[in-house]
């Protein structure tokens, strides 16, 4: 039986091997990812202004600290320094958090017209009755997400269902409820506050015009496979 120390370090490393996706001697610095449009492509939904300050400093600045994190969690695992790795897990959990959430997030826009296909579309009608039902009951839980964080469409495996879930600051959805993450909505101030100002129900309202669905219909297809 493991120790009460080895456990800990056990879950800690495990925890970790989720957000580095290898195991930490062969880990790889993250890094910004481009978008698939230009700043101002989702204009009037989302500004040129917004658009390059979420990109451009708030992901990026995720995926710095958490570059730091990692190598931080490196040290303390190649020493075998448990309490400096529980420690690490708040930084680590926020900013690879972020970093997940908003390369997702990125590819779940576009300035296109898109609707899901018919797969999903069946999907959301089964569990949600129809179309709108879904939209209604997403946004209700955007907009009525307390302080910062996060609303998804996720698919949950154990019962093959579309599940609509939020989190807390930059908390992942996998990794916090177990839910594949299909379409997220940031609703952070600093992905709406320059142009809707405290109106988060109208940045909700206004998002599903640049929902890329044939992103969101991709990754259901790939959760089911």
């Amino acid at each position: 039986m493991l120790s009460l120390r080895n456990a800990a370090f056990s879950v800690v490393r495990r925890n970790a091997y989720m957000l580095m996706g290898t195991a930490p001697q062969c880990a790889q610095k993250s890094t910004l990812p481009d978008l698939p449009f230009e700043y101002s492509a989702l204009e009037p939904v989302i500004s040129r202004d917004i658009m390059t300050l979420h990109h451009q400093k708030h992901h990026a600045a995720y995926v710095t600290n958490y570059n730091a994190t990692l190598e931080k969690l490196q040290a303390a695992i190649s020493r075998n320094d448990v309490s400096a790795q529980i420690e690490l897990q708040p930084a680590l959990k926020f900013n690879g958090g972020g970093h997940i959430n908003h390369s997702i997030f990125w590819q779940n826009l576009t300035p296109e017209t898109t609707k899901p296909d018919s797969t999903l579309e069946d999907a959301l009608k089964l569990r949600f009755g129809s179309f709108e039902s879904f939209k209604n009951e997403f946004s209700t839980k955007a907009v009525g997400v307390q302080g910062s964080g996060w609303a998804w469409l996720g698919y949950d495996k154990t019962s093959k269902s579309l599940q609509i879930a939020t989190c807390a600051n930059q908390d992942p959805l996998q990794g916090t409820t177990g839910l594949i993450p299909l379409l997220g909505i940031d609703v952070w101030e600093h992905a709406y506050y320059l142009q809707y100002k405290n109106v988060r129900a109208d940045y909700v309202k206004a998002i599903f015009d640049v929902v890329n669905w044939k992103d969101v219909s991709k990754r259901f297809s790939d959760a089911k496979a």
